[in-house]
C-alpha cells in the first residue's frame, strides 16, 4: 500500500513539475513571439493609429505599397541578396576546403590551428571597425582600389568574419567521415580530389546546407560595417535602408514596421524551408567536434 502510495505521489509531482516547467517554456516563447507579431500588427496600421495607440481590424495594406513606392526599398533588398549571396557562396567554397584541409591532413601548426580560427570569434567585431575602415581608406588613396561604398568591400568584410567559425564547424564534419571511404574511393581509380567531390562533399551535405544558411543568415542581418563601408544608397543593405527610414521619412513607425516584415521573409523562408538540415547540422557538427 505504501508503495503504491509513494508512486502515486511522484507521479503527482511529477505532473505537476512538467506542468510548471511547460508554462515557463511557453512564457518565453510568447515573450519571444510578441515583439514579431506587433510588428506584423502594426504594418497594417495607419500611422495616426500608432501614434494614438488605437489597435483595430489591421487591414491597412497601402503601407507596403507605399513602402515600395516612396523609398527605393527594391535597390536595398537587391543589394542584401547580391552581398549575401556572394558573401555565402565565397565564405562556404574556402571554408569547405580549408576544414577538409584541417581535418585530413597534418601539417606544422594544425594542432592549434583550429583553435586559433575558433579563437578569432571571440574579439568583439567593433573592434575591427576603425582599423579596417582606415585601412580601406589607405589603400584607396595609395594604390586606387575602391573598396568602401562597393559590393566588393562589403564581401570581402563579410567573408572574412564568417569564414573561421565556418571552418569549425566543417572541421567537426569532416573530422566524423571514415577515411576508408576515400581510400576504397581511390582504389576504384578516383584521384584524391574526385573522391572528395564525389564521395565527402555528398556525405557532408547537411553540414554545407547548415553552414551555409549560418552564413547568409548573419549577413543578411549585420549592420555596424554595412552601416560605415557604404556612403550612398546605391550599395547599401535592407539594414541600412531601414536605419535610414528612422530619421529620412518624419518616423513613419508603419512603413518601418512594413519594412521590417519584408526583410524577414528571405530569412524566415529559407529557415523554415530547411529547417531539418540546419538543426540536424550544426547538432552534428557540434558533437563531431
Amino acid at each position: 500500500m505504501n508503495k503504491t502510495k509513494s508512486l502515486s505521489e511522484y507521479k503527482r509531482r511529477k505532473r505537476i513539475i512538467d506542468g510548471i516547467g511547460t508554462a515557463i517554456v511557453w512564457l518565453f516563447v510568447i515573450a519571444a513571439l510578441f515583439p514579431i507579431a506587433w510588428m506584423i500588427l502594426t504594418s497594417f496600421m495607419t500611422q495616426s493609429d500608432i501614434a494614438t495607440g488605437r489597435i483595430g481590424i489591421p487591414n491597412h495594406w497601402k503601407n507596403y505599397v507605399d513602402m515600395w513606392k516612396n523609398v527605393d526599398f527594391f535597390n536595398y533588398f537587391k543589394n542584401s541578396v547580391i552581398v549575401c549571396g556572394i558573401t555565402t557562396v565565397v565564405a562556404l567554397g574556402i571554408a569547405t576546403f580549408a576544414g577538409y584541409a584541417v581535418a585530413r591532413f597534418k601539417f606544422p601548426g594544425s594542432g592549434i590551428f583550429g583553435a586559433a580560427v575558433l579563437a578569432t570569434q571571440m574579439v568583439p567585431g567593433i573592434m575591427f571597425l576603425l582599423p579596417l575602415y582606415l585601412m580601406f581608406i589607405k589603400i584607396q588613396d595609395t594604390l586606387g582600389i575602391q573598396i568602401i561604398n562597393t559590393y566588393a568591400g562589403l564581401i570581402l568584410v563579410y567573408s572574412a568574419f564568417y569564414i573561421p567559425f565556418s571552418i569549425w564547424i566543417l572541421r567537426g564534419f569532416f573530422a566524423g567521415i571514415p577515411k576508408e571511404l576515400e581510400e576504397a574511393a581511390i582504389i576504384d581509380g578516383c584521384s584524391g580530389f574526385e573522391a572528395f567531390l564525389k564521395v565527402i562533399l555528398p556525405i557532408a551535405r547537411i553540414g554545407l546546407i547548415a553552414t551555409g544558411i549560418y552564413i547568409f543568415l548573419m549577413a543578411w542581418d549585420e549592420l555596424l560595417f554595412a552601416w560605415v563601408l557604404t556612403t550612398s544608397s546605391d550599395v547599401a543593405t535592407i539594414p541600412v535602408g531601414i536605419r535610414l527610414y528612422v530619421g529620412n521619412y518624419q518616423n513613419r513607425y508603419d512603413l518601418l514596421m512594413a519594412a521590417g516584415c519584408v526583410t524577414t521573409l528571405p530569412p524566415l523562408m529559407i529557415f523554415f524551408g530547411l529547417q531539418k538540415q540546419f538543426i540536424s547540422g550544426m547538432t552534428a557538427g557540434a558533437v563531431k567536434a
